[in-house]
């Protein structure tokens, strides 16, 4: 895993909140389908924060590893600061990925949103869109 932060490398090889998250407020699901990278993020809600997260990614290390720091970084969040959250506030903060890794960070931030966007959604909140796949 030459090229890659600590931080990176301490999310792949020790993972946090991997799994299934039980009757979730909201999921959302991002893929790559040029690497084939998939993310599943389910999050909990409580009183408009980020009360709970769990993932399932299929991926390289640094999918598994952005999925991993990501759901860690917005535990606790107010939704609106998810729904602002970008890639390179991910790729940043976990101490910077390869260029050509960059996609992971990308994929976590969109699984984090669209998440955000289906429990709005479930609530019947206009601004939630669902989630989908990367066209």
């Amino acid at each position: 895993m030459a090229g890659y932060s600590d931080l990176v490398r301490e999310h792949f090889e020790h993972p946090r909140n991997a799994g299934v998250l039980e009757h979730a407020d909201g999921i959302g699901e991002r893929a790559n389908p040029v690497c084939g990278d998939r993310m599943r993020v389910m999050i909990r809600v409580a009183e408009g924060r980020v009360a709970e997260v769990r993932w399932q990614t299929r991926g390289c290390p640094a999918a598994i590893a952005t999925s991993s720091f990501a759901s860690e970084m917005v535990a606790g969040w107010e939704l609106d600061a998810v729904r602002s959250l970008t890639r390179e506030a991910i790729a940043e903060a976990m101490g910077g990925l390869p260029r050509d890794k960059v996609h992971c960070s990308v994929l976590a931030a969109d699984a984090l949103r669209a998440a955000v966007e289906d429990y709005e959604r479930r609530r019947g909140s206009p601004s939630g869109q669902g989630i989908g796949e990367i066209p």
